[in-house]
């Protein structure tokens, strides 16, 4: 019993910290721009850039492959998981129209289904040797 609870510990703390580094994170890229830019058409963009999602995204590699590598599969899908769906749900709450809880579980689920692919090829490497 002891040794389980010995080996969930790396796992539980992997999580912690991928969740809190994926919350800076995105404080980093995204929470900066809150507003929206109007077109001369009066159509509204925004408040994210391209550039600013991308950087996002290529920021969080390096911890995801972190954790990957070191066979902390779980800590790296569901600490990167919890951390953007928090901030993305703290970020966008205010939204008066409600439908903040659909882009909500779309950074859900796709930040689920890319980490978990993502972290699946890197293990799957580090297991063969390359």
């Amino acid at each position: 019993m002891r040794q389980r609870l010995l080996k969930l510990v790396p796992q539980l703390l992997a999580i912690l910290v991928l969740a809190a580094v994926a919350v800076a994170v995105w404080a980093a890229w995204l929470g900066w721009d809150q507003h929206r830019d109007v077109q001369p058409d009066g159509t509204t963009t925004g408040p994210y850039e391209a550039w600013q999602v991308i950087g996002l995204v290529l920021t969080l590699l390096a911890p995801v492959y972190w954790a990957a590598s070191r066979r902390y599969i779980a800590g790296a899908v569901l600490g990167i998981t919890v951390g953007l769906t928090v901030a993305a749900y703290d970020d966008w709450s205010d939204d008066s129209s409600g439908l903040f809880m659909v882009g909500v579980g779309m950074v859900m689920v796709g930040s689920l289904v890319v980490t978990a692919v993502i972290s699946a090829v890197i293990a799957s490497a580090k297991r063969d040797g390359r």
